[in-house]
């Protein structure tokens, strides 16, 4: 039976239509509310008292979440049940920050010695590049890194190396070295990574698990045929390692395949930064003692989701809200705001984590869903934000937001003649916006400001926007790896509640299916020009002929 057709579901339905009646702004004086609808862990502080609901919505959810065995499926998760079930894998990324005298196992190997087993290996040649000891062809120091990936093997590592960039013990242990990420199959990508960089102090990190990613490895060879330009052939494997499980096309690129850092299966892609995917890039550049207070601050989220009561468990209540903000009140959006540049890339992967994960339209049995599920996420650091998108959040649409903000600055800088100092003017943004779209502004209160009558429709806001509040002590490489598994976790939750398969992505095939038919054809028509286009629709076949033009 779908959850949709639950008591439960119904209950919540009904529910929704009597909460579109209240008014935020009548809300947040409630302090017995406020007091109801925060929770706390290991320093990360949520405040969701701005969600257009009360107590007994939260109770609601939590009886829906009962009734969609929300217990069952995460500890399903954490033993390593093949709950990706259309792929027959388990979903492990819980274990790749597990503790090493922990123990998960499937199919009777111990996956977290595995997992340690390879952080060692990372550890080791990290210490070598870094120390000298593994040095490239011509003899020098290897201090720039090229990571080559596309989608999670991208996305992920990259939020992370832009969140620790002006970390101040990160940016010391980084000096004199530069990390770039290639990803797009466009020319330009390869380019920009490429741009300024010495080859004989450049080190490819390929990362692909089949080594067969037709992106990624047209890519990895562009930075090949780079490196072999200016060092020769035989320079390969002294300037080229992967992240991979295929030995065999790994050493016959050329690669020394002790030099290849395996991944699982039980790892997605959007799911894997903290395996080897990102432990390599991040920890060349950064070495590992600041990727493993990363791992920790995963570990610390992965232990409190795993076993914090769901009223005060911070991934649970994020995920019970987004269903309700997109199922119940029908908000199809959620924009993430962190008043931090440094988590400038944050939005991208969670875009990718969270739409690639629920963007489902069938359930886990493979029947239609009854319902919308997934969010379309988008972002931007505050304060740039509000001078792009925050017009229509405030005055147009209503997107359900969730706010993350710091109590210190990675970099701290006060200018004498301003009142307060940059931090605390970013912060003043923070506080402000959440009520600002919560309560909005009257027409009356626009009167008595002494407002123009003819402007006053103008400068109406009509509140009612809702809204999550995160707080932290300061992003560093602990904090980051929180805010990774709180969003990991969050997406889970929204998946089980939905149920749906939150960990396959079978809707990125077809377009790549196509996108081969059409690869085809432009080689048969460069090779033989004039060639006769087959197989295509008449509009794309006027496309592909003024495109071959």
């Amino acid at each position: 039976m779908s959850i949709a057709r639950s008591a439960a579901w119904k209950q919540l339905a009904a529910h929704a239509r009597a909460i579109r009646k209240c008014q935020l702004r009548d809300l947040l004086p409630d302090r017995a509310r406020a007091r109801a609808m925060r929770a706390e862990h290991d320093g990360v502080y949520l405040d969701y008292s701005r969600q257009l609901a009360t107590p007994e919505t939260l109770d609601l959810l939590l009886t829906l979440a009962r009734t969609a065995r929300l217990g069952e499926k995460i500890e399903a998760l954490y033993v390593g049940v093949r709950i990706n079930v259309t792929e027959d894998r388990s979903v492990l990324h819980h274990a790749l920050r597990a503790a090493e005298d922990e123990r998960i196992e499937v199919d009777g190997a111990d996956v977290v010695k595995e997992v340690h087993a390879v952080q060692r290996a990372v550890r080791r040649f990290v210490e070598r590049v870094r120390g000298g000891d593994f040095l490239g062809a011509t003899g020098k120091r290897l201090t720039n890194v090229v990571a080559i990936g596309i989608g999670g093997s991208y996305l992920g590592p990259e939020f992370v190396a832009e969140s620790l960039a002006t970390d101040p013990e990160c940016r010391a242990a980084a000096a004199g070295r530069t990390l770039r990420f290639l990803a797009n199959v466009d020319p330009i990508d390869a380019a920009r990574a490429l741009a300024g960089l010495e080859p004989e102090r450049t080190l490819a990190v390929i990362i692909s698990k089949t080594f067969t990613t037709a992106e990624t490895m047209l890519n990895a060879r562009v930075v090949r045929a780079w490196l072999q330009r200016h060092l020769g052939k035989k320079a390969t494997a002294q300037h080229m390692v992967a992240v991979s499980t295929n030995a065999g096309d790994v050493e016959q690129f050329g690669l020394d395949p002790h030099n290849m850092f395996g991944f699982w299966d039980w790892v997605g892609g959007r799911y894997s930064v903290c395996s080897a995917v990102g432990l390599v890039p991040l920890a060349l550049h950064y070495g590992f003692a600041p990727l493993a207070r990363f791992l920790d601050g995963a570990r610390s989220m992965d232990r409190h989701f795993f076993n914090a009561a769901y009223a005060r468990n911070l991934p649970v209540l994020l995920g019970l809200f987004g269903v309700w903000n997109s199922s119940f009140l029908g908000f199809p959006a959620r924009a993430l705001l962190p008043y931090c540049q440094a988590l400038h890339r944050f939005a991208a992967h969670v875009q990718q984590l969270d739409m690639e994960s629920n963007g489902k339209g069938v359930s886990l049995r493979g029947r239609k869903l009854p319902f919308a599920a997934g969010e379309i996420d988008f972002g931007e650091p505050g304060t740039n934000g509000q001078h792009s998108f925050y017009q229509l959040l405030h005055q147009g649409r209503a997107v359900p937001a969730d706010f993350i903000g710091f109590c210190r600055s990675q970099q701290p800088l006060e200018v004498e003649s301003h009142p307060v100092s940059n931090h605390d003017e970013l912060m003043a943004n923070f506080f402000a916006q959440p009520d600002a779209l919560a309560c909005g502004r009257t027409a009356e209160e626009c009167a008595a400001a002494g407002i123009p009558s003819r402007l006053i429709p103008h400068k109406v806001f009509p509140g009612n926007r809702p809204s999550n509040v995160l707080l932290l002590p300061v992003l560093d490489p602990y904090t980051t790896g929180q805010l990774l598994a709180l969003y990991e976790h969050r997406t889970a939750v929204q998946g089980f509640i939905w149920e749906v398969n939150s960990f396959d992505q079978m809707g990125v095939e077809l377009g790549k299916t196509l996108a081969l038919c059409v690869r085809e054809q432009l080689a048969r028509s460069r090779s033989e020009p004039g060639a006769r286009l087959k197989g295509f629709n008449p509009a794309t076949a006027v496309l592909l002929k003024r495109y071959l033009s």
